[in-house]
């Protein structure tokens, strides 16, 4: 027995919303870090930056703060134009893919397909390589939408 195509429409709409908004999560991070990359290509705002950081009362057991200090001063403040500009594109391609999936475009679900899918070899790489469980966690979530998505795109879309 089939299901009524309304049933299968209103799970595909919140499957694609679920979608939607975490890549609208992930366009606000972006611009957060864009906007404190760009901050920090001031040269008094980078050196408050390591101020604060070489003086945080934190005990570090690890060393990861001096490798924070040291990878920012290696880096100096003009790098982070960079940083900011990229941030900026892969948010702009985030809200087109959040925005088209929310709004049921049926490019949207092929665009996140191939933006997402491209991504995958390179993040196997990264657990591979330099293994941690965020970065499984999202390895796996994207294989999950790439997969999902791959399904809906490929079922008769209603015109409208």
């Amino acid at each position: 027995m089939t299901k009524p195509i309304s049933e299968i429409e209103a799970r595909h709409s919140f499957g694609l919303r679920v979608i939607a908004i975490y890549k609208a999560i992930k366009t606000v991070c972006l611009v957060f870090i864009a906007s404190v990359a760009f901050g920090l290509r001031r040269e008094e705002n980078f050196d408050h930056l390591i101020h604060l950081l070489e003086n945080l009362p934190l005990q570090d057991t690890h060393g990861l703060r001096w490798r924070l200090v040291g990878l920012l001063e290696e880096m100096g403040p003009s790098k982070f134009i960079a940083i900011g500009i990229v941030a900026l594109g892969y948010a702009a391609i985030f809200a087109t893919e959040g925005t088209g999936l929310w709004l049921r475009k049926h490019w949207a679900e092929w665009f996140t397909v191939i933006a997402t899918g491209s991504l995958v070899p390179v993040e196997a790489y990264e657990v591979f390589h330099k293994f941690n469980w965020l970065k499984v966690g999202a390895l796996i979530g994207n294989i999950v939408i790439v997969v999902y998505l791959v399904r809906i795109a490929m079922q008769p879309h209603a015109r409208k």
